[in-house]
C-alpha cells in the first residue's frame, strides 16, 4: 500500500512543485476548502500523533531501565529534537542523516541475529487459514497500526522546495525509500514472530524488547530496548522536520495562520515547528497509544486516499506533461484506493468513539475555515 501510495506521490511532487504535501495537492486539483482541511489535520494530529506514538514507544521501551517517567522521557525527547531542528536546514539535515544511519545499522545487526540465534519458542502457525483472518474487522483495525509504521513513506512530498533537482530526487526519495523500509519491516517482523510466542507479544507495545530478552537474555534486552530507542529518535526527527512545513505553506496562504508563516534568517519555520511540539506534548500527556493511533488514523488515511485519487484527475485534465509518471497506471492507484475504503469502513464501524473526535475535527477546521474567508474577505 505504501509503495503504491510512494508512486503517486511522486507523480503529484513532480507535477505541484510547492511543499505541503496533501494540502497543496488537494487545494489545488479539488477545492481549497479540501486542502485547508487537509492541513488542519496535518496541524492538530497529521505530524504530532506519530510523533507522540513514537516517543511514547520510546519512553515504555527506556523508562524501567533508566528508572525514569516514560512520559516524562517522551516529552524530554520531543523537545531536545525540537531544538536541534530550530537551528538550520543543515542541522535538520545532519541530524536526520545521522540517526537514519544509524537505525538502519541497528536493524539489520538485529535481523541478522535473529535469524542466527535458535529460537526458544516461536508464535508462527500455519494450521489455520489467513484466508478467514483478513475477512474480520479486527485484520483491518490492526492495518492501521501497521500503515502508522510505515508513516514517513510520503514525507519527501512535504518539503519538495527543499529539494534539489526535485524531479529526479523526489521520485528517488520516495519509491527507493519505501521498497527500503518495507524489506527491512518485513525481515523485522519475521524476527519478532520467530523470536517470540503470541502470547508474549499480543497486546504488547515494546515487542523489540520482549523478542531481544527472549534472544539475549535481561542484559541484551537492555541493550537492544536502548538500541531500539536510538531507532525511533530518527522517527520522530523525521516528523518534526517535514511537519512544520504543512503548516508553513497552510499559514502563508490562509491569514488566519500567518503568524506561523513566518522564517528564520535560516529559512526555519520556528514558529510551526514549536506549534507542533505543543500539540504532540498535549498529546503525549492526555491520550493512550491506542486511542491516538485510531483517532489520527482514520482522518489520515482518508486524505492520503484523496491525494492518490487526484492523480485520476491531473491524468484526465492532460496537463504537466513535464513530470514523473507513475508506472503501471492505473493499477497503485486503484490498489491503494480499495485498501484505504477497506480500512475507513471498518474503522467507521468498530471504532465509531475515534471516527466521531476525527470527524469532529475536520468540523472545526470547516468552521475556521469559513471564519477565516469571513474575517479577512478572502475569495
Amino acid at each position: 500500500m505504501a509503495l503504491c501510495g510512494a508512486l503517486s506521490y511522486a507523480e503529484l511532487g513532480t507535477h505541484l512543485t510547492r511543499s505541503g504535501g496533501e494540502y497543496h495537492f488537494l487545494s489545488e486539483i479539488y477545492h481549497p476548502l479540501i486542502g485547508y482541511l487537509s492541513g488542519w489535520v496535518s496541524l492538530t494530529v497529521g505530524f504530532a500523533a506519530p510523533v507522540a506514538l513514537a516517543a511514547m514507544a520510546l519512553g515504555e521501551y527506556t523508562g524501567l531501565y533508566l528508572g525514569i517517567s516514560p512520559t516524562i522521557i517522551a516529552l524530554l525527547v520531543s523537545v531536545l529534537v525540537t531544538a536541534f531542528h530550530s537551528v538550520s536546514l543543515n542541522t535538520s539535515s545532519r541530524v536526520q542523516n545521522v540517526t537514519t544511519a544509524i537505525k538502519i545499522l541497528l536493524i539489520v545487526g538485529f535481523i541478522g541475529s535473529g535469524f542466527i540465534v535458535t529460537p526458544q519458542i516461536s508464535a508462527f502457525d500455519w494450521s489455520s487459514s489467513w484466508k478467514e483472518e483478513i475477512l474480520v474487522p479486527a485484520y483491518a483495525v490492526s492495518f492501521v497500526y501497521v500503515t502508522f509504521s510505515y508513516s514517513g513513506w510520503n514525507a519527501a512530498s512535504y518539503i519538495v522546495e527543499e529539494i534539489k533537482n526535485v524531479q529526479r530526487n523526489l521520485p528517488k526519495a520516495l519509491i527507493l525509500g519505501t521498497l527500503i523500509v518495507s524489506v527491512l519491516y518485513l525481515l523485522l517482523n519475521l524476527v519478532f514472530l520467530r523470536q517470540g510466542s503470541a502470547e508474549a507479544l499480543s497486546g504488547q507495545l515494546e515487542i523489540g524488547q520482549i523478542v531481544a530478552i527472549n534472544m539475549f537474555g535481561d542484559f541484551g534486552g537492555k541493550m537492544i530496548s536502548l538500541a531500539i530507542a536510538v531507532m525511533l529518535i530518527s522517527s520522530i526527527s523525521a516528523m518534526i522536520w517535514t511537519g512544520p512545513r504543512v503548516t508553513q505553506v497552510m499559514a502563508e496562504d490562509h491569514k488566519l495562520w500567518s503568524w506561523f508563516a513566518i522564517k528564520t534568517k535560516n529559512a526555519i519555520p520556528l514558529r510551526a515547528i514549536w506549534l507542533q511540539t505543543f500539540i504532540t506534548i498535549l498529546l503525549i500527556l492526555t491520550g493512550s497509544f491506542e486511542q491516538v493511533l485510531l483517532y489520527s488514523g482514520f482522518v489520515l488515511q482518508l486524505f492520503g486516499a484523496l491525494a492518490v485519487g487526484a492523480v485520476f484527475l491531473i491524468r484526465k485534465r492532460g496537463r504537466y506533461v513535464e513530470a514523473f509518471k507513475s508506472p503501471f497506471y492505473p493499477i497503485p492507484q486503484i490498489v491503494f484506493t480499495l485498501l484505504s475504503v477497506w480500512v475507513l469502513t471498518y474503522l467507521l464501524y468498530n471504532q465509531p468513539l475515534e471516527t466521531g473526535f476525527g470527524m469532529l475535527n475536520l468540523a472545526i477546521g470547516c468552521l475556521l475555515y469559513f471564519a477565516n474567508k469571513f474575517l479577512y474577505k478572502t475569495p
